[in-house]
């Protein structure tokens, strides 16, 4: 197998701050000293549980390793990326705000996820893969390729039979390793903790299900829970297990009994705890990161950390703590999606490299902020300016490779808009125009002055037209809408002085100029300056500047009726000459 190390297609140089290719290094050289011979590919793992909305916190477990996966094989070393979908997770409550989901669901607590049926309503067979849905198609968008397992084929295939067995044999020292870290806190939280994010911004219904403390009716701790037989659930405690014969009985809280040999049943899983090493060992990963609760004291990833190597004969993956993924404007979205943000509700307002790039230009110990609200333009903007400066061949390494790993893979470039212009601007002109098609392909000249032979279509604005015409529709706050007074305020402009009435004939006279962004933006600037006598490229003065805004307001007034507003050429541009006219006419 190759060893060729490289950045990425980019210069090796000041890559000690490029996060992602230094978990590269550190992976790679982890690998080589494991497996010298190069037998096997490199292993990096997520894992996802679809017990409701996978959401944006969740993503931060996929995009990572995808990351450095990526990184990896751009170097031409085998990786592959797999994600553990944990639906044969217990369902925890019912979760609130799911659309086609009642109180009913309640008696389907405590069954396996893909037990569970989907909201009303749902194609899909199960709660688990009505769930798993969204966030496939999310990653197919994404451009993360990944091998999928899903952990009920597997344990009910008996997949994991032999694992199983051992943990049950080795129960003392699994017991024992646990003890090291037992306290009266966990004690008493035993049954909620979790592989998910915790304080990271994942609810802790979503965490899988974990009993490292019990297990047993007779008090004696067994590392497995099994689903009922006769209700479906995992309200069971073991009676009694034969190491010899692995026979297993257990009760259940429905009053059920049941004994089965444990090498032929395979309706139960093992316990968080327990089951995470497991898969470590089972599957060979050699990158895995979790959330914050694993970087404290007896969490899942320290405990793992001993029962891969001293159960289950495998090592601990490199694993980096992920820090918070933040939401503004989660209020809008709660009302609107009745749930927390998620990759496929993102990408409905993030064009796909903008999303890829807020998780790679992060560190994972630096918290991320996902903008729903209006911060999400001046993310564009960021965005559109790195991507400017990266065509012009002014950015620097680090900033070169994160753009690099946001718009492309190792395999496949991801889709971009061919004429990226501002969002700002089109979240203006759609909302001005309510997103009317035949005014928005009026305005595309404006927009994007193109070669007259080949005319700008609307096509040529997608993705991203798409995402702010979302915006608009789903974010962007009441208040902020701009509509054009369906009259002239012919009192406001009766009541003009000559000054005032002299920039309005201005600004009508240069309208017949230059109908462009640009055209009109130097026009509503320039026309205190002509009135002042000035040359157009004078700087602004503290004076010139008041009379533009005074300018500013006059426009807004006449326009909106209001004194604020989109930015004037965009508004002008948007309205369009006619309709300005109407409402500057004196």
């Amino acid at each position: 197998m190759s060893r060729r190390r490289g950045g990425g297609g980019a210069e090796q140089e000041s890559t000690s701050q490029d996060w992602v290719a230094t978990l590269a290094d550190e992976v790679i050289a982890a690998h080589e000293k494991e497996d010298p011979d190069g037998a096997r590919a490199i292993v990096c793992a997520s894992g996802l549980s679809p017990s409701g909305p996978i959401h944006l916190g969740n993503l931060r477990e996929v995009l990572t390793p995808h990351l450095v996966a990526d990184e990896i094989r751009r170097r031409g070393i085998a990786c592959e990326h797999l994600i553990s979908w944990d639906d044969f997770d217990r369902y925890r409550r019912v979760p609130k705000g799911v659309e086609g989901v009642d109180d009913s669901w309640a008696e389907h607590v405590g069954k396996p996820l893909t037990s569970v049926p989907p909201p009303r309503g749902s194609e899909y067979a199960n709660w688990a893969e009505h769930f798993k849905a969204p966030m496939i198609d999310a990653l197919e968008r994404l451009g993360v390729p990944y091998r999928g397992i899903s952990q009920t084929e597997m344990y009910t295939s008996g997949a994991y039979v032999e694992q199983t067995l051992l943990a049950m044999r080795e129960r003392s020292r699994i017991d024992g390793v646990l003890g090291r870290f037992r306290t009266r806190k966990n004690a008493e939280t035993a049954d909620s903790d979790d592989d998910g994010e915790g304080d990271d911004g994942v609810d802790p219904d979503e965490a899988p299900f974990d009993e490292d403390l019990a297990g047993s009716a007779s008090g004696e701790y067994f590392p497995y829970k099994p689903y009922c037989g006769a209700c479906g659930t995992d309200e069971t405690a073991i009676v009694a297990y034969d190491d010899a014969t692995t026979e297993m009985t257990f009760t259940c809280a429905c009053g059920s009994s049941q004994t089965v040999l444990l090498r032929e049943f395979t309706r139960g899983k093992l316990v968080w705890k327990v089951d995470w090493p497991m898969r470590w060992a089972y599957e060979g990963v050699d990158f895995e990161p979790s959330g914050v609760d694993h970087s404290s004291p007896g969490s899942s990833y320290e405990v793992g950390g001993l029962l891969v190597s001293e159960i289950f004969g495998g090592r601990q993956p490199i694993g980096p703590m992920y820090a918070f993924v933040g939401i503004s404007g989660q209020a809008k979205m709660s009302s609107s999606k009745g749930g927390v943000p998620t990759p496929s509700s993102a990408l409905e307002v993030f064009e796909a490299p903008l999303l890829r790039w807020l998780y790679a230009r992060r560190r994972p110990n630096q918290a991320i902020k996902v903008a729903f609200d209006a911060e999400l333009h001046r993310l564009y903007d960021e965005w559109d300016a790195l991507s400017r400066k990266v065509a012009a061949g002014t950015t620097g390494a680090i900033e070169t490779l994160g753009h690099a790993r946001s718009v492309a893979t190792a395999e496949r470039t991801l889709p971009t808009t061919p004429q990226p212009v501002s969002f700002r601007t089109l979240t203006s002109v759609v909302d001005v125009t309510t997103g009317d098609p035949e005014q928005l392909g009026r305005l595309l000249s404006g927009l994007v002055p193109g070669d007259p032979e080949e005319p700008v279509t609307l096509d040529d604005l997608q993705p991203r037209l798409g995402c702010a015409e979302h915006w608009v529709e789903h974010y962007m706050p009441e208040e902020s809408h701009t509509r054009l007074l369906a009259a002239p305020d012919t009192a406001l402009v009766e009541s003009l002085d000559d000054t005032d009435r002299e920039s309005l004939r201005l600004l009508l006279d240069g309208l017949e100029q230059d109908w462009s962004l640009d055209g009109l933006t130097s026009l509503v600037y320039g026309v205190p300056k002509i009135q002042a006598g000035l040359p157009m490229d004078t700087k602004p003065t503290d004076e010139l500047k008041a009379s533009q805004r005074r300018f500013f307001v006059l426009l807004y007034r006449l326009l909106v009726g209001s004194d604020t507003g989109p930015r004037l050429p965009t508004l002008l541009l948007a309205a369009g000459p006619d309709a300005v006219r109407r409402q500057l006419r004196m």
